[in-house]
């Protein structure tokens, strides 16, 4: 079996995690890569880490690799997918953040995680993404124009609103005046979206939901939407650009830059255990009846 292991930071938990997963790899005889930058971190960080040398290192994937090992929290995640694109490798999340809906296996459990895996007692979770297309075309945004959680536009260098031109399949719908608008997909419903008072949508629904941030008219609330609908926008504001993000990826994009986005035409697989669940995990992450009062 082939796998391979990518992180983005190292402190306490993360050297306790990696330890405890090569050490795992090692025992079953797992033919282990690690990302490069990951590799050198390590290397850097916890030099004496017994075996961990003797892994091969990757700078990119292909078809060969049964899973990805993501250690870190969700955002590592959402860097992981940019190795994984298109070619259909399953991912699990090590949790060594905070608030983890993809990054779900806790320290104490990645021998259990790992061995389940080994024996085939998962499951797959297909995650939809978001495609992104600029008129004109954005280098940045070209060379990875997906997102797994959210692709956001948001005001630059100003504390004024910008106004952001909405049409859904070439209908217009209205124009937020706002910080910014959110077109978020199931998977993402969880991170900003919620925070700026979107709802949680479950993973394989299909549908996704446009947040404004920070809406100047009050009336503005959050749209479900399938997600086979194309989403066009334009932005205008005080000044001359602002922002597009596709998960933690920042562009800039001028004023007036026509924005289309719609459902990619792939997905990310997500490894989920037998004995886990979405909704286990929003009880967890939520503290959903933590209330004394229930």
């Amino acid at each position: 079996m082939k796998v391979a292991i990518f992180g983005r930071f190292y402190n306490k938990t993360t050297s306790i995690s990696v330890e405890t997963l090569f050490n795992y790899l090692l025992k079953k005889n797992i033919d282990a890569y690690i990302e490069t930058e990951f590799f050198n971190i390590i290397l850097d960080e916890s030099p004496n880490i017994k075996g961990f040398s003797s892994f091969k290192t990757f700078d990119s994937l292909d078809t060969s690799f049964d899973f990805l090992v993501s250690v870190g929290g969700d955002g590592t995640i959402l860097r992981a997918i940019t190795f994984v694109k298109d070619i259909g490798i399953p991912i699990i999340g090590i949790n060594t953040g905070r608030l983890g809906f993809l990054a779900t296996i806790q320290v104490d459990a990645i021998e259990h995680a790992i061995q389940h895996i080994l024996d085939g007692r998962y499951k797959i979770s297909e995650r939809s993404l978001l495609s992104i297309e600029t008129s004109p075309e954005n280098d940045d945004i070209t060379s990875l124009n997906f997102a797994l959680n959210e692709i956001a536009v948001s005001r630059k260098n100003t504390t004024s609103m910008i106004t952001v031109e909405t049409h859904l399949d070439g209908e217009y719908l209205t124009s937020y005046w706002s910080d910014g608008l959110i077109v978020s997909t199931p998977t993402g419903s969880t991170g900003y979206s919620l925070s700026c008072g979107g709802p949680v949508i479950t993973p394989g629904t299909n549908s996704f939901v446009i947040t404004p941030i920070a809406p100047h008219n009050l009336s503005a609330r959050p749209l479900i939407i399938p997600d086979s609908t194309e989403i066009q926008l334009r932005v205008d504001g005080r000044e001359e650009s602002h922002l597009v993000s596709l998960d933690s990826r920042i562009a800039t994009l001028a004023n007036g830059t026509i924005i289309k986005i719609k459902k990619a035409d792939f997905k990310i697989k997500m490894i989920d255990l037998l004995d886990e669940s979405f909704l286990d995990t929003l009880r967890k992450k939520l503290l959903w009846g933590e209330d004394k009062r229930n």
